[in-house]
């Protein structure tokens, strides 16, 4: 069974002030709205609604914390860049987001979930700008790899990891479908890496 089988809610927070108190290890989801990143959590985990699936992109609103063992945790980042939340709760988001990232000493490193369809938008590279300076890993999932050939999803990987090998050193990337359940033991083994380094 892989770790993130285990994997139980533990706490959902919306203010920095609140985050847990623990001396563990966590690693962040973060991504679109749309990008699928409650998909690939699930798919991880092998469960159907660990990480909720919304039919209305922007509805988590929350860090959302699952356990995968006394001392190591899942971190559900809010989903960014839904264009019909209002600018208060926008700008909340990404103050929490920002903080969380830039502050956070027990976080690892950052999962980055992105459609590769439209990978390396504006908000994506907002996130790595934030993150990288931690001097922290980053790894980012091209999610929904099926919706292409596969030509055309090895050829966005190329490009993709082009990209990061000259913008973002350090950065590692790979395909992934849910649907198909493919690049499930890619990201399971770089996760599996960091927890065990932390």
């Amino acid at each position: 069974m892989h770790l993130f089988q285990k994997a139980t809610f533990y706490t959902s927070v919306n203010d920095m002030h609140a985050l847990p108190q623990h001396t563990g290890v966590e690693i962040a989801f973060a991504g679109r709205s749309n990008a699928g990143k409650s998909s690939v959590i699930n798919t991880l985990a092998n469960k159907n609604r660990l990480a909720f699936v919304s039919k209305t992109p922007g509805r988590t609103q929350h860090i959302n914390f699952f356990q995968l063992n006394e001392s190591q945790f899942l971190v559900d980042l809010p989903g960014y860049g839904y264009a019909k939340v209002p600018d208060n709760i926008r700008k909340h988001w990404e103050e929490l987001l920002s903080q969380y990232l830039q502050t956070r000493e027990s976080l690892k490193g950052l999962v980055l979930i992105m459609d590769i369809r439209h990978p390396f938008k504006a908000l994506d590279i907002q996130m790595l700008d934030w993150f990288i300076p931690t001097g922290k890993t980053v790894h980012i999932i091209l999610t929904k790899a099926d919706k292409l050939s596969k030509q055309q999803a090895n050829i966005t990987l190329q490009h993709a990891t082009q990209y990061v090998h000259e913008s973002y050193p350090g950065c590692s990337v790979q395909l992934f479908s849910s649907l198909a359940r493919s690049g499930v033991e890619d990201a399971t083994s770089v996760i599996n890496s960091w927890l065990s380094a932390g």
